[in-house]
């Protein structure tokens, strides 16, 4: 094997070892996690839709957002569940794209996952 190819593959071992170190790496160096924004709303899970233009509508009801432990060995650290206001989007059908929030002016636009 010549040494070009060696400091080659040195060379991508390094990037890859410094590449998973730093994606496994959060503040303080630990590794962080988070828990996806889920609501139930009409026995149907919504996800978190980004980047969308919508308009909230009518008020629905009130929708559910289950508790969160991302940090299973952390004591204390539990999200406990919660209710938050469910709303129309107009011209989407509800059983499959909803908004929430505290009011409308803050509402999330949410879709069935």
């Amino acid at each position: 094997m010549t040494t070009a190819l060696r400091t080659g593959r040195r060379l991508v071992m390094a990037s890859l070892l410094i590449a998973a170190a730093v994606g496994c790496a959060g503040s303080g160096g630990a590794s962080e996690a988070s828990c996806a924004y889920l609501v139930t709303y009409d026995s149907r899970t919504y996800l978190d839709v980004a980047n969308v233009d919508f308009t909230v509508g009518e008020k629905l009801g009130t929708a559910t957002i289950p508790e969160c432990d991302d940090t299973p060995n952390t004591p204390g650290d539990t999200v406990p569940e919660r209710t938050i206001t469910a709303y129309e989007v107009e011209g989407m059908d509800p059983a499959v794209t909803i908004a929430v929030g505290d009011t409308a002016a803050e509402a999330i636009l949410m879709q069935v996952r």
